[in-house]
């Protein structure tokens, strides 16, 4: 403890001679450069510069100013930009729009050559003038049938001769009854040879209407591409009207009343699919001509 005591005294002694507690010797930074002779000429003399670095209030107001130094057009220029970007890509739409509502009315334009007449089938006879006329010819048959019987059990010695030749005479004037000249002038009903000749040739001549509205691409199920317009041509009945079309064979497959009259209404959906796509044609075109797109208003080309 002494001895602490007097290594203290010995120190607090040296301190207030004026001479440093530690001894100079080798300097534990390097020299400064040449380009900081400023700022180590002040931290040897031990005086303080002032803090270059701006507060925090100057350095928002001078980024306020650069910021306010940005030219508008810049601003501008991307507003208009994005603007174009957007307009081509309306462009763009209303063109494929256009394009494809061109194409469906090119593939189906022949609906509107449809005769509503001829695949109406109005003149077609019903089945009780069928029936009936069926049950005259039956009558006619026979008694044309009895009579022969009569003239002829008359040859063979069964009947008497006076009965025999009545039974011919019968059988003439039955024959002559069923000749079509001789009929028109006690009756005004059609035959049933007449009615059935009739149903052939209407059903003939619907055959060779939708043939000629099939053409060789087939009409029906090019229309079916405008179920847009009209979801009824979506219907599950006209599935088999869309097979025959697609494989070109549907006006030969078309042997009964029954596909006449659903061949017609598909034709009337189509058609109504057809006005309702040429009217948003007219608008689509309409447009173009208001936005100014030239690429867009064309009109569509003729058909060769």
């Amino acid at each position: 403890m002494a001895e602490n005591e007097s290594v203290r005294q010995k120190t607090s002694d040296t301190v207030r001679g004026g001479e440093p507690l530690l001894r100079r010797g080798r300097p534990a930074d390097p020299p400064p450069e040449a380009g900081d002779g400023g700022w180590s000429a002040d931290a040897a003399t031990g005086t303080e510069l002032p803090d270059s670095r701006p507060e925090r209030g100057a350095t928002s107001s001078v980024d306020r100013l650069e910021t306010d130094d940005i030219p508008a057009s810049d601003q501008s220029v991307a507003e208009s930009s994005t603007g174009e970007d957007s307009q081509n890509i309306e462009k763009t739409l209303a063109e494929s729009r256009q394009r494809k509502l061109r194409l469906m009315l090119r593939q189906c334009d022949r609906v509107v050559l449809l005769d509503f007449d001829l695949l109406a089938l109005p003149d077609w006879p019903d089945n009780y003038t069928v029936a009936a006329a069926r049950r005259n010819r039956d009558i006619w048959l026979f008694g044309a049938l009895l009579a022969a019987v009569v003239f002829l059990s008359g040859l063979t010695g069964f009947v008497p001769a006076w009965i025999a030749g009545g039974g011919f005479g019968a059988f003439v004037i039955i024959l002559l009854l069923g000749v079509p000249g001789i009929r028109r002038l006690y009756t005004s009903r059609s035959s049933y040879l007449d009615l059935v000749i009739r149903r052939k040739r209407l059903l003939r001549d619907a055959r060779k209407h939708v043939e000629h509205l099939e053409g060789k691409e087939g009409l029906v199920w090019q229309c079916a591409r405008m179920a847009e317009f009209n979801s009824t041509l979506k219907a599950t009945r006209f599935s088999e009207l869309l097979a025959l079309s697609e494989r070109r064979v549907l006006a030969r497959n078309l042997t009964r009343r029954e596909h006449i009259r659903l061949y017609l209404i598909y034709l009337l959906e189509a058609e109504k699919a057809y006005t309702r796509a040429q009217q948003a044609f007219f608008e689509g075109h309409q447009q173009a001509i208001d936005q100014g797109w030239s690429s867009v208003a064309v009109e569509p080309e003729d058909r060769a």
